[in-house]
């Protein structure tokens, strides 16, 4: 860790530099992948940094982070989530007419006698597509329909196959008949609606997104490039994919970018602070990163060594030195405040304890293991990834670090291509999530069991949690779940990391969300 220290100061000492010689070549040639120097606009747009660019803009497939926060501003979704991360009315306001019925009435029409008996206090603005189409039930079995269809092969599927049938009543009405009871049925409601009329015709939503939500997809140029277009005034929105947190920030003190969000070192949070031309905002964040190993290996398959990679990671350091305290440590998907969440024993530092726990397994200075580690190409995550690395050393664990661009590692990670990856998670807000992550059901691409955890105790307490009709019951079980998955160890929980986001002070009305969604454009001005 002392070296690591010294590496720290030394990138804090020579940030000025850095970003001056930066700023020198960048105004000769701006080398990073996004090619902004191609972009031409007649019209003042607002730029917002990315990342890393969406895999894809049709709901049915997205699971990366990217993706479904752009989706969310195309899409609009039947459920939506309030503050406590209990689901509330999105398009659609619903009532449980049996343990295994739910009917949901579309907000579009207010004169609806069943709509005004469900909610009268719920939003009745019109919702309609982008095509022209007005949104109605019919759409929202359209698209559930493909997602349960086998051969669409979407990864939400497994999450909603307990769905036996969907059926259309008029234009603003859709029941839905469940194989089994869950109290929990709205929360899996949170897709984008799409156009049934294109479904029907095999439209390429993936490049061609249609939706009904704030924002109209415009043009797509290239992958690290994307437009949309602000429904309310026509504003113009450029998303553009800038890998480099260097280049990132250079980008926005010389104006061409107005905002950036997150994945930045904290030198470069610092830097920014001081700058007088860039204002911050901070939240505390509930996204959840985790260290996943893959179950079938024939070494990370093994609880003891899960064990002690827990213990021999010294978390708060990690938070200290490679993300400047704007994270908080997590032991589950839910912080314990969470209505599901469980006050688990944590795995603290425990350097003595790990070393014997790789002692046991046969490994000692003369004998180390050698494990592989992959992550994005994102330079922020290789630094964290190095710092595990260096961790990991003094346990008797040589890692060797795999960097890939987003698309390459992401397709490894669902492929089950790995030994140790680290990703985080989300949006997370109800507890349905752990029949998509660890059931042995959801396997790739069916769901995203991606370290293959195959467990009979855990998948019939997922069933067990999911069928209990009262909330408080349900909460209990979900903890009695959450301890036997702290047990088993297929994720080493790792923060839950604050967000912060920077944009140029001629930016207004910006809000930073706790899960790091987007939703903030709808609201974002920018002055001349």
């Amino acid at each position: 860790m002392k070296g690591i220290l010294i590496g720290m100061n030394a990138i804090k000492w020579g940030l000025l530099s850095t970003f001056a010689a930066l700023f020198f070549f960048s105004l000769i040639s701006c080398s990073d992948d996004s090619n902004s120097d191609k972009q031409v606009l007649s019209e003042k747009a607002i730029h917002f940094g990315l990342t890393s660019a969406p895999v894809t803009l049709d709901p049915r497939y997205a699971t990366d982070a990217t993706s479904s926060r752009i989706n969310r501003l195309i899409y609009q979704q039947l459920v939506e989530f309030g503050p406590d991360n209990k689901p509330v009315p999105g398009i659609a306001v619903w009532k449980q007419l049996g343990n295994k019925h739910y009917r949901f009435v579309l907000v579009n029409s207010p004169d609806n006698d069943e709509y005004q008996s469900l909610n009268s206090q719920s939003p009745t603005n019109v919702s309609r597509f982008h095509h022209g189409k007005l949104l109605t039930a019919y759409d929202v079995k359209a698209t559930y329909d493909t997602i349960l269809d086998k051969s669409s092969a979407s990864p939400h599927r497994n999450a909603l196959k307990h769905i036996e049938r969907i059926e259309v009543l008029d234009q603003q009405t859709v029941d839905f008949h469940l194989t089994r009871t869950d109290p929990l049925f709205p929360s899996f409601l949170a897709i984008g609606i799409m156009p049934a009329d294109l479904i029907k015709s095999g439209h390429s939503f993936n490049q061609n997104p249609v939706g009904s939500g704030d924002f109209k997809f415009s043009h797509w140029p290239f992958d690290g490039q994307l437009f949309l277009r602000r429904q309310s005034d026509h504003q113009l929105f450029e998303f553009l994919k800038v890998k480099n947190p260097t280049v990132r920030v250079l980008k926005l003190l010389r104006g061409e970018l107005d905002l950036i969000q997150n994945n930045l070192p904290p030198e470069h949070i610092a830097f920014l602070k001081k700058e007088t031309d860039i204002h911050f905002l901070t939240q505390i964040g509930s996204n959840y990163s985790y260290l996943g190993f893959n179950l079938q290996d024939n070494d990370t398959g093994q609880i003891q060594l899960r064990q002690a990679i827990a213990y021999g990671l010294d978390r708060n350091k990690i938070i200290q030195y490679a993300l400047g305290n704007a994270a908080k440590k997590a032991n589950g998907f839910f912080p314990a405040q969470h209505w599901a969440g469980a006050d688990l024993v944590d795995y603290d530092y425990d350097q003595i304890r790990a070393v014997a726990l790789m002692s046991e397994l046969g490994y000692s200075d003369n004998k180390r293991l050698q494990l592989t580690y992959k992550t994005s190409s994102d330079p922020f995550r290789i630094r964290i990834a190095t710092i595990i690395q260096s961790q990991l050393k003094d346990i008797f664990i040589d890692m060797d670090i795999r960097s890939y661009d987003w698309g390459t590692f992401y397709g490894d990670i669902k492929n089950g291509q790995f030994q140790l990856y680290s990703l985080t998670w989300v949006g997370i807000k109800t507890p349905d999530v752990f029949r998509n992550v660890f059931h042995s059901e959801s396997l790739p691409p069916s769901g995203a069991n991606r370290g293959r955890l195959m467990n009979a105790t855990i998948d019939k307490m997922i069933g067990t949690a999911e069928q209990e009709q009262d909330l408080t019951k349900q909460a209990k079980l979900y903890r009695l779940l959450q301890q036997e998955l702290h047990q088993t160890l297929p994720y080493v929980s790792l923060w839950y990391e604050d967000n912060i986001a920077f944009f140029r002070n001629n930016i207004q009305g910006y809000q930073v969300s706790q899960d790091g969604n987007y939703d903030g454009l709808k609201w974002v001005i920018k002055n001349d």
